[in-house]
């Protein structure tokens, strides 16, 4: 199968191109290097810079290459940001998303996976958190993955478009060559990492005391591989029809707990600050991803938080200035 993936240089889309390769696939990586890195992208894929803001650049792709599906994964990410700015979310997640979805309608493609986000579920009535949970978006950077999930909805009713719609909860880890670079970062994991690194001189934990155990926030984190393999199942699963689905552990780990996990692989003391609690930030948020494993028998590798903490933590020390060190 030959499958687009548009931000195949960034983090998760990284991650999942490594595995399209590993299984045999033909892979074509349509990237801006905004937040990605060219080094991130695995030699056997072709790698095109672009933006998807360029329809006419999008139209050159899918002329020039049959391609049979595509994996969207580029995106502003960002909650906080998107507070600020959300005009760069409702704008350009949006219209980016509508000129990839014009132009594979208009070449014939039919099968498309979206990066979606948990972030659709800022009040949940249920937790653990299922796909039919009510839709309450907790930013514009998840208004923004909800309208284009309704997209979606759409051009599979008009034109027999099938669709994967994947809402991941906190994905972290990395595999033997790609792992986890932003800058600035501002996911948990690694900016525990950071610490025992070195590159901060102590973690700031914003708020202790939410009704949790520790009092500290608690949440799902899933490796990014199991990530890829879900991406991977879905697509090959959409002759059967369009679907959506929730991707997470299950399991919910505090902020102390993933620092004290760190602090036993790493042999670093991890110095903590306790600051404000942030607006917003709800206690506890856990998926329930019962239905893809039910459904596509989607089975986490790396189901404890030790093995992601372990797997981010050999990349870093494998690469301590991130690509940069490529």
């Amino acid at each position: 199968m030959n499958i687009l993936v548009t931000g195949g240089a960034g983090y998760i889309g990284s991650h999942v191109v490594e595995e399209l390769v590993r299984q045999g696939e033909s892979v074509v990586v349509f990237d801006n290097l905004y937040q990605g890195h060219r080094d991130a992208v695995d030699h056997a894929a072709i790698f095109i810079q672009g933006d998807l803001a360029n329809r006419a650049e999008i139209d050159d792709v899918l002329d020039t290459y049959p391609i049979d599906a595509i994996m969207h994964f580029a995106s502003h990410t960002l909650v906080g940001e998107s507070m600020e700015k959300p005009f760069l979310y409702l704008g350009e997640n949006v219209t980016n998303a509508l000129n990839l979805l014009q132009s594979a309608v208009e070449h014939g493609v039919r099968k498309f996976i979206l990066s979606s986000t948990a972030n659709l579920f800022d009040d949940p009535e249920k937790i653990p958190i299922a796909a039919t949970e009510r839709i309450v978006p907790g930013s514009p950077y998840g208004e923004s993955k909800y309208i284009i999930e309704r997209f979606l909805h759409w051009l599979d009713k008009i034109y027999d478009f099938r669709f994967a719609a994947l809402r991941y909860f906190n994905a972290a880890g990395a595999s033997e060559l790609h792992g986890e670079d932003h800058d600035p970062e501002l996911h948990l994991i690694p900016i525990v990492l950071e610490v025992a690194r070195g590159k901060r001189d102590k973690l700031i934990v914003f708020g202790n005391d939410y009704d949790t155990p520790d009092g500290t926030c608690i949440r799902d984190y899933v490796h990014v591989l199991d990530l890829a393999q879900a991406h991977i199942l879905a697509l090959r699963a959409l002759d059967g029809g369009s679907r959506t689905y929730n991707l997470g552990s299950g399991k919910g780990y505090s902020i102390m707990e993933v620092v004290e996990t760190a602090r036993e692989i790493t042999g670093h003391p991890i110095p903590i600050e306790i600051g404000p609690r942030r607006p917003g930030d709800p206690d506890i948020l856990i998926a329930d991803s019962e239905q893809i494993r039910r459904e596509l028998g989607w089975e986490p590798q790396y189901p404890d938080l030790r093995s992601i903490i372990e797997s981010a933590w050999n990349w870093f020390q494998k690469h301590p200035n991130g690509y940069g060190d490529s």
